[in-house]
């Protein structure tokens, strides 16, 4: 670090967070700020000759700061502090969150449980719609890219360097009607339209879903074979989950993008309903009418029990059982008890 970047940002360097070929990213403290609180530096300097690819490099921090400072008020995405150039170099500050990343977490705590995965789902599934309706995707969704913060236990999406705004209009499917000029993403967790240059709102689906099957089975996903006529990734024999959440995973990382869920919206929705499935398929069965009531209970009416029964059918069901009995007892009259009267004749039932 330069003594004209300490000066520019006015920062004190503590420690280097992580190195790359195209740059590197420091630890600082923040002395603009009361309290000097910790930030993230990203320093650009890549170790490339090519001037097309430096480049690009350039062109890929500013979208970095571009984005960031048009998402960063979402309190699971960094917030942008401030970015420039010194000596042809590109700086970006960045707010540092203090946590570890899910592929950190995984190997220290061991792989996660069905329960934990949903909780998952439903902490970041809303940072992504976020994105999504400010028309970015992401591109670059993976375990090292999530943070825990250990301050609140909130999931945090960086790295936004590798994000696509949709700037031409979205046809029925989200495609774009340009395709990109090179691949941008990590493979494995990026699906097969992202290879091809043409990435999707789904793309980013894709990704999640992988990184599931990450923390489901703390298996990357170079580590699961592929079906060679369907391209689908054979995880299941790794680890079993409910048959809905399976429905779920699998929908989130089908190869064709139609096939996939369109929007983090649809996934929130599946998840929200996914306890209540089993219930939902066994009300919508239809049980064959037996020929003849059981023995001992001639004329009773027999509530079913699968499926969901409203409080108006239930307490239609009491009232025909007990004029059943009634008729059944010598020399009773069939009486409607004064406790299940309907007084209103506009809610009065028929059967």
């Amino acid at each position: 670090m330069t003594l004209a970047m300490c000066f520019a940002i006015a920062t004190h360097i503590l420690r280097v967070l992580a190195s790359g070929g195209f740059g590197i990213t420091y630890l600082a403290q923040d002395k603009h700020l009361p309290g000097s609180p910790l930030c993230v530096v990203k320093q650009l300097c890549p170790k490339v000759r090519n001037p097309m690819a430096l480049e690009r490099a350039r062109r890929r921090f500013r979208q970095e700061a571009k984005v960031l400072a048009k998402v960063g008020s979402h309190s699971q995405i960094p917030q942008l502090l401030d970015y420039f150039t010194v000596n042809q170099d590109f700086y970006l500050v960045q707010e540092f969150i203090q946590g570890d990343v899910l592929t950190k977490e995984i190997r220290r705590h061991g792989v996660q449980s069905e329960i934990q995965v949903k909780r998952f789902l439903k902490d970041l599934l809303p940072v992504i719609k976020f994105i999504h309706r400010r028309r970015i995707i992401h591109r670059d969704i993976k375990p090292p890219n999530i943070i825990r913060c250990k301050q609140d236990g909130r999931l945090v999406l960086i790295d936004f360097g590798a994000v696509r705004e949709c700037l031409a209009d979205l046809g029925n499917h989200g495609a774009y009607q340009a395709p990109l000029t090179q691949f941008v993403g990590t493979p494995g967790f990026a699906p097969p339209e992202q290879q091809a240059l043409r990435p999707t709102f789904a793309s980013d689906i894709y990704a999640l879903g992988i990184t599931c099957l990450f923390m489901l089975t703390g298996k990357t996903p170079i580590e699961f074979d592929t079906d060679p006529a369907s391209g689908r990734v054979l995880w299941q024999k790794f680890v079993q989950v409910s048959p809905g959440f399976t429905t779920l995973i699998e929908k989130m990382i089908q190869p064709d993008s139609q096939e996939r869920y369109q929007s983090a919206d649809e996934v929130m929705r599946i998840l929200a309903l996914e306890p209540y499935q089993d219930s939902l398929a066994m009300g919508l069965s239809h049980a064959p009418r037996s020929a003849a009531p059981p023995a001992g209970a001639a004329g009773d009416t027999v509530i079913p029990m699968q499926g969901y029964i409203s409080p108006v059918q239930r307490q239609a069901a009491e009232i025909r059982q007990l004029r059943s009995r009634q008729k059944r007892r010598p020399g009773s009259r069939a009486k409607r008890p004064r406790s299940l009267m309907m007084t209103s004749s506009s809610s009065s039932l028929r059967f």
